[in-house]
């Protein structure tokens, strides 16, 4: 194979290896995920690491999504959110399942506070359940 077709090949998979591990935003899903972790009842103890994973992926859209909107020239407070939600992205999971109550409240926050400050300034699509709808008075 020649040199030039095999750099177009290897072009393709990493694109398709990056097609294959993208998520389409879904702000219903990830407030339903926020509140999961954020409940006064936490999360079973089966589904504490897959939540986890689930924040996390969250925090590095969210956090992606920022920089690239350059995000902080419209609220000064998206750099300290930026910081913490990257600090609570980082956090490991304790084997104690109790103590893992923590640091999933902390990814929690740091989703929905990241996510309401890009809703706020246009970087964002407010999630649906969060849309006033016509005729309401909310």
């Amino acid at each position: 194979m020649k040199p030039a077709k095999r750099l177009e090949t290897a072009a393709v998979q990493a694109a398709l290896t990056k097609i294959r591990a993208w998520n389409p935003y879904d702000g219903d899903a990830w407030l339903d995920d926020v509140a999961d972790a954020l409940d006064d009842v936490p999360p079973a103890e089966d589904a504490a690491d897959e939540l986890a994973q689930r924040l996390r992926g969250y925090l590095m859209q969210l956090v992606g999504i920022a920089i690239h909107a350059e995000a902080e020239k419209h609220d000064a407070a998206v750099t300290t959110l930026i910081t913490r939600a990257r600090e609570a992205r980082e956090m490991e999971l304790p084997g104690d399942y109790l103590k893992t109550i923590n640091p999933l409240r902390r990814m929690g926050w740091a989703v929905n506070e990241l996510l309401d400050a890009l809703v706020a300034i246009g970087s964002v699509k407010q999630p649906d359940s969060l849309a006033q709808r016509p005729g309401s008075t909310l």
